[in-house]
């Protein structure tokens, strides 16, 4: 499919946007989901990608790939099969107990001169070499997109990122004819994508030191984007296809639970990381539903140019956070004694621990559930992309 204008107002035009949220490590999951798809659909045309955190990662490898839908899905299935530890960052045990000194000091006797800033306390130098390995490129630049692009095979890609100075929700979007939208706290760049953009977005903050872009400072896009969904939106998509690394917990699952030990520090980083990277998507999917409920009982002339937006979210039909207990023995070995000093040991939902579990045999796991969650849900997808 041949598309000129993402953002060009005809309805019968499908439009399918692929929405990949974050979760670090889960992001092998919505690998996994579409290489069940791509077996059903090899030839599948994605005109929108989005991505955000660690979805940007694998937004920027399909969005650059020109190959078929079903050979970007394999070589990056390829790719995240043979990704480590020593892949994504280095946790050297001198430099991860400096950066913990600092943080020591400074909350201690402030910030005097001469005790240099803490900027992450893992580096990500490997990771970076990893993206120009895997995206082909020595400048930073991504060529496949404007070869899709021109090809007509894509029609947009977004990735979003935080401005840690302003605090703006920023997007960077590379496509054709885009206009520019702008919120309180979010606004959209068109741009050239770069590897800085994919690791910027894709930053943890705090344990990956943040990334400069032009003159500011950006983090993982998933801190504050209260709207996961909105760059699809304005991107004029009139079909969702969002991969989601939440587990959802059965509605019979009681709430109430019998009176337990405070939460270890563990917990409450899980907590906080589900409430700002994961929550928020299930969020903004039932506001669009409501929306969609609504524009359904108004006759087409008079919604003022709101449009359904049909939308199929899949997501883990397992406790990812769960399933990631039983490799923390595998973390490496200085991160594994700081995490277990915070209370990792304590609990068996291991959130946090989930999002850096770059161990192969849990990849290898999250690769085969989200594949198997694909087939289990082929009807509900197929009804979306036919």
């Amino acid at each position: 499919m041949s598309i000129q204008n993402c953002q060009e107002n005809n309805n019968d035009v499908p439009r399918l946007a692929v929405a990949l949220g974050g979760g670090g490590a889960r992001a092998a999951y919505q690998v996994g989901v579409l290489r069940g798809i791509a077996a059903q659909f090899p030839d599948l045309a994605t005109p929108i990608l989005t991505g955000v955190s660690a979805g940007g990662i694998n937004v920027s490898f399909l969005a650059n790939h020109t190959g078929t839908f079903r050979q970007k899905v394999e070589d990056l299935s390829h790719l995240w099969k043979h990704l480590g530890f020593s892949d994504v960052f280095e946790v050297r045990p001198a430099r991860l107990l400096w950066q913990v000194a600092q943080v020591g000091m400074r909350l201690s006797i402030g910030a005097p001169p001469g005790i240099p800033k803490v900027t992450g306390m893992v580096d990500t130098a490997p990771l970076r070499r990893f993206l120009k390995q895997t995206l082909n490129t020595c400048d930073g630049k991504l060529p496949g997109i404007a070869q899709n692009l021109a090809a007509g095979r894509l029609c947009a890609v977004a990735l979003t990122a935080l401005n840690y100075a302003t605090g703006e929700s920023v997007t960077f979007v590379e496509g054709r004819a885009i206009t520019e939208w702008g919120r309180p706290l979010r606004k959209s760049v068109n741009t050239s994508l770069t590897i800085d953009h994919t690791m910027a977005s894709a930053a943890l903050p705090l344990l990956f030191p943040p990334v400069q872009i032009g003159d500011a400072w950006y983090g993982d896009g998933g801190i504050r984007l209260v709207t996961p969904l909105a760059p699809a939106v304005h991107l004029n998509a009139n079909r969702l296809l969002v991969i989601s690394t939440h587990y959802d917990l059965p509605n019979h699952t009681p709430i109430h639970r019998k009176s337990e030990p405070p939460p270890s520090p563990a917990v409450v980083m899980g907590a906080l990381y589900n409430s700002v990277f994961l929550d928020q998507l299930d969020q903004d999917v039932l506001q669009m539903k409501r929306i969609n409920s609504l524009l359904h009982r108004i006759p087409p002339e008079h919604r003022l140019g709101l449009r359904e937006i049909e939308t199929v979210v899949i997501r883990p039909s397992l406790d990812i956070g769960k399933l990631a207990n039983r490799y923390e023995t595998k973390l490496p070995g200085t991160f594994r004694y700081f995490m277990r000093r915070l209370g990792s040991g304590e609990t068996k939902d291991q959130d946090f621990i989930s999002t850096i579990m770059f161990q192969r045999d849990y990849v290898a796991e999250m690769l085969e559930l989200g594949e198997r969650d694909a087939v289990a849900q082929m009807d509900r997808i197929a009804a979306q992309l036919t």
